[in-house]
């Protein structure tokens, strides 16, 4: 019998809401430089998820929350979901208020404010995670 090792690699997401808008990044490298992604990233060697999408956040947009501010939506797994290889993600969500501003950081080559029910065709499974986190919570956010 031969056996398959397969490297997985561990992220986080966000999904950060502020009146019925989602807070994406458009991506400044590939894989898919130029579409829209929710803020994300690795997690770091001796670190919690939790805490990798708060810095995350903070790096590609310059939104700070605390961690324990963020909820966890679920962990996303599908083999195939990176062209890179195998991801898992941890995804959160976090409501911020209206006044909070964003700016590019990081990975990102902008941020936008797009209204939830616009929020489609973006990278990776992300449309999936903000349907996720929209309706298994049952808010207008």
């Amino acid at each position: 019998m031969t056996e398959t090792f397969e490297s997985i690699r561990y992220t986080a997401d966000v999904v950060c809401v502020r009146r019925g808008a989602v807070l994406l990044i458009e991506r400044g490298w590939p894989p898919h430089k130029g579409r829209l992604a929710l803020p994300g990233g690795h997690v770091d060697p001796g670190e919690t998820s939790r805490a990798a999408a708060a810095r995350e956040l903070l790096e590609e947009t310059g939104v700070r929350v605390d961690p324990w501010d963020m909820e966890l939506i679920g962990v996303y797994d599908t083999p195939d979901r990176d062209p890179r290889g195998r991801y898992v993600t941890a995804a959160y969500l976090v409501t911020v208020p209206e006044t909070t501003t964003a700016h590019a950081g990081d990975d990102a080559a902008a941020v936008r404010w797009v209204p939830l029910e616009d929020a489609r065709g973006l990278a990776f499974d992300h449309t999936d995670i903000v349907t996720t986190a929209r309706y298994r919570h049952n808010s207008p956010f």
